[in-house]
C-alpha cells in the first residue's frame, strides 16, 4: 500500500493528545494530514514522487524518530523530515539535523512555529520534485535521440509521439515494415514509462508454431494437455507489472485473439486447464506489419480487438520516407561497430553518401545497419535492393536522361549529401566539396538547396 499523493504531512507521534491537537493545527491551516502512531511502515508507503513531508517525534516505542529517518533518507535523501524533540533532547536533534533532519521542533512550541515550518518544507519539497521531473524530461529525450536516430519531420514526429505515451498506461499497436525498428520504439515506451523498473517481456507470435501459441502466452497447469506434466507461467503473467510487446501480431489465430481481447478488456489471465483468474497489471504493445484494418474486413483479424489495439496507434515511417535519416544513421551504426571491433572509423566520400540517399532501404533500418557493419570491416559498400522476403524491392533510382542533365542531377545528389552532415558556415561546406564559396551559393540556388534549413538555421555569413 502507497500512501496518497494528495496527503500533504504524515504525522507521527505516540503520544494520542499531543497528535490530535498537532493534526487540528494542520487541518485548520488547509493541510491534508495523515496521523499516526507508530512509525512502523511508514518508509515502505512512501514513494519518490510523494509530494510532502513528514513529521515525527524522535522518542517512541519501536521505531524512533533517528530511525525512521534514516529508513526514510535510504530510499529518498531529499524527503522534509521535520523532528519533534522534548526537552533535554536537543543533543539528540542536532545529531539528526547533522544526520539530514529537515528542522527540529522541542516541545513545546506555538503552532506558528510548527505551521512556518512545514510550509516552508513542502515549499521545498515541490521544487525537488519539479527538478527531478525537469531533469528526467531531459534525460528522456537525450536517451530517445540516442535511439531513434533522426531529424526528418516523421522521425521527430515519432519521438514527440513516444514522449506522450510513455507516462501512459495505454496499450499502444506500432505500425511498421520489417526491419523499420519495432521493438525498439516498444523498449523506448518501457524504459521511459513508470513500468521502467517491471519486466520486459518480447514475444514473436509469428515465430511460435501453432500448437504452443495459447501455452506460451497464457501458461498451462499440469495435465492441461498431453506433455503439460508441470504448471507454466505464460509471458503475460511473467510480465506482470510491466511490459508484454508482441510483435507480429497479424499471425495469432482467431481463437488466440478471442482470448486476446479479453486480456485486454479484463487485465485477467487464466492458464490452460486452469480456472483461477489472475490479475494482471500490465501494458501491452502490440505490432503488426500489415494493415490490420484491411485485414479485419478480409476475416483474417477480429475487428473488435483491431478497434480495441487501434486507441494509440504508433506507425514508424520506412526509411525511404526519412531523405538524410539514413546517413546519419549509417554513420552512427558504422561508429559503433568500429568501436565494438576495435577498427577506426572510416568516413564517407562523396560518391558512397549518395549512393545511399539514392538507395531506397526495402530492409529499412536493419539493412542500413548490417550495411553499415560492413563498411565499419573496409569491405565493399555493396546494397542489396531485394525485399526482406526475397522479392525484388524497389528499384535504386536511376538518373536518366541526356549527360548534361546526369550530370546535374549527380551534382544535385552529391551536394546533398554534403548538407546532410553537419557544417558550421558555407566557408567549410564549400571547402567540403572543393569549390568556391559563390559557385556553392549559385549551385545552391540552382538546385533548390538551403545551408540554413538543413544545418538548424547555422549562420551563412561565412
Amino acid at each position: 500500500m502507497t500512501i496518497d499523493n494528495r496527503i500533504e504531512v504524515v504525522l507521527i507521534d505516540d503520544d494520542p493528545h499531543l497528535r490530535q491537537a498537532l493534526s487540528q493545527t494542520l487541518d485548520l491551516a488547509g493541510l491534508k494530514v495523515l496521523s499516526l502512531a507508530e512509525a512502523k511502515g511508514v518508509a515502505g508507503q512512501l514513494s519518490r514522487d510523494w509530494p510532502g513531508v513528514v513529521v515525527s517525534d524522535i522518542r517512541m516505542p519501536g521505531i524512533d524518530g533517528l530511525e525512521l529517518l534514516s529508513e526514510l533518507h535510504a530510499q529518498d535523501p531529499e524527503l522534509p523530515v521535520l523532528l519533534i524533540t522534548g526537552h533535554g533532547d536537543v543533543p539528540l536533534a542536532v545529531q539528526a539535523m547533522r544526520a539530514g533532519a529537515y528542522d527540529f521542533l522541542e516541545k513545546p512550541f506555538p503552532s506558528d512555529h510548527l505551521l512556518d515550518s512545514v510550509r516552508r518544507a513542502l515549499a521545498l519539497r515541490r521544487l525537488v520534485l519539479d527538478n527531478r521531473s525537469l531533469r528526467l524530461a531531459l534525460s528522456d529525450r537525450h536517451e530517445l535521440s540516442a535511439r531513434l536516430v533522426g531529424q526528418s519531420p516523421s522521425i521527430l514526429r515519432l519521438r514527440e509521439q513516444i514522449g506522450a505515451l510513455a507516462a501512459t498506461r495505454a496499450d499502444v499497436l506500432i505500425l511498421g515494415e520489417t526491419g523499420a525498428g519495432k521493438e525498439v520504439v516498444a523498449r523506448a515506451l518501457h524504459d521511459l514509462s513508470g513500468r521502467r523498473n517491471g519486466p520486459f517481456v518480447a514475444i514473436n507470435a509469428g515465430a511460435l508454431a501453432e500448437s504452443v501459441v495459447e501455452s506460451e502466452l497464457f501458461g498451462h497447469e499440469p495435465g492441461a494437455f498431453t506433455g503439460a506434466q508441470k504448471r507454466r507461467i505464460g509471458k503475460f503473467e511473467f510480465a506482470n507489472g510491466g511490459t508484454l510487446f508482441l510483435d507480429e501480431i497479424e499471425s495469432m489465430s482467431l481463437d488466440v485473439q478471442v482470448k486476446l481481447l479479453r486480456l485486454l478488456q479484463e487485465r485477467v489471465v487464466e492458464r490452460l486447464g486452469g480456472n483461477q483468474q489472475i490479475p494482471l497489471d500490465i501494458r501491452v504493445i502490440a505490432a503488426t506489419k500489415e494493415d490490420l484494418r484491411q485485414a479485419a474486413d478480409q476475416g483474417r483479424f477480429r475487428a473488435d480487438l483491431y478497434y480495441r489495439l487501434n486507441v494509440a496507434p504508433l506507425r514508424i515511417p520506412p526509411l525511404r520516407e526519412r531523405g538524410e535519416d539514413a546517413l546519419m544513421l549509417f554513420q552512427h551504426f558504422a561508429d559503433e561497430a568500429s568501436a565494438r571491433h576495435g577498427l577506426p572509423p572510416h568516413e564517407l566520400q562523396p560518391a558512397q553518401r549518395a549512393l545511399l540517399l539514392r538507395h531506397s532501404w526495402p530492409g529499412n533500418v536493419r539493412e542500413l545497419q548490417n550495411a553499415a557493419e560492413r563498411f565499419a570491416l573496409g569491405l565493399e559498400l555493396a546494397l542489396d535492393n531485394s525485399a526482406p522476403d526475397g522479392s525484388p524491392g524497389a528499384p535504386v533510382e536511376v538518373i536518366s536522361g541526356g549527360l548534361s542533365e546526369q550530370v546535374e542531377n549527380f551534382e544535385k545528389t552529391l551536394i546533398a549529401a554534403e548538407l546532410a552532415r553537419p557544417h558550421s558556415s558555407v566557408r567549410s561546406l564549400a571547402e567540403a566539396l572543393g569549390i568556391p564559396r559563390k559557385t556553392l551559393h549559385d549551385k545552391l540556388r540552382k538546385h533548390g538547396l538551403n545551408f540554413g534549413d538543413s544545418q538548424g538555421h547555422a549562420d551563412e555569413s561565412d
